[in-house]
């Protein structure tokens, strides 16, 4: 991929990553837990794993993390969705290496969700000084998997589109 091609796509990717982030934000979840949501965001995390390189898809979470508290977020929002966000990319990146013709795409994707929200706790605990924030971690996991799943589908299907319009090849 030409580099001038490769610069275009990473801008589409933040912004696309940066607006998910506002969009989902405005999307109230009734569920048990306080900040649980559905992940959007990392669709284009888990996408840019398959299509760019390690230091690329760093480069996308970190700017849609500065952008995302540039336009509505507050500097807990910022250490809350950054602890996740990091954790869950380092987590993928070892699964995704790691486990390479054992796990799918979405064994990906669940695994990131899985460690976007132990990243999550360990700073709550870190700012309430309270262990017991972590009682919500059960609930966060099996909200985390469910939409793991649904985001791998998701990209699944996007990269298996992309395959087949020979983006990949260009």
């Amino acid at each position: 991929m030409k580099k001038i091609n490769k610069m275009v796509l990473i801008g589409l990717l933040v912004a696309q990553a940066l607006v998910l982030h506002i969009f989902e934000s405005n999307i109230p979840i009734p569920l048990l837990t306080p900040g649980a949501k559905l992940g959007l965001a990392n669709l284009v995390t888990v996408l840019s794993l398959y299509i760019l390189n390690k230091k690329e898809t760093f480069f996308i979470i970190i700017s849609r993390l500065l952008l995302g508290a540039m336009f509505g977020g507050s500097l807990s929002a910022l250490m809350y969705s950054a602890s996740g966000a990091i954790l869950s990319f380092i987590m993928m990146v070892v699964v995704k290496e790691g486990l390479k013709d054992k796990v799918s795409i979405i064994g990906v994707s669940a695994s990131g969700a899985i460690f976007h929200n132990i990243g999550q706790i360990l700073v709550a605990c870190a700012i309430v000084r309270n262990i017991w924030v972590s009682l919500y971690l059960p609930i966060l996991t099996v909200t985390g998997i469910a939409t793991g799943i649904f985001i791998g589908l998701t990209c699944n299907l996007l990269v298996a589109h992309l395959n087949k319009i020979s983006f990949m090849k260009q």
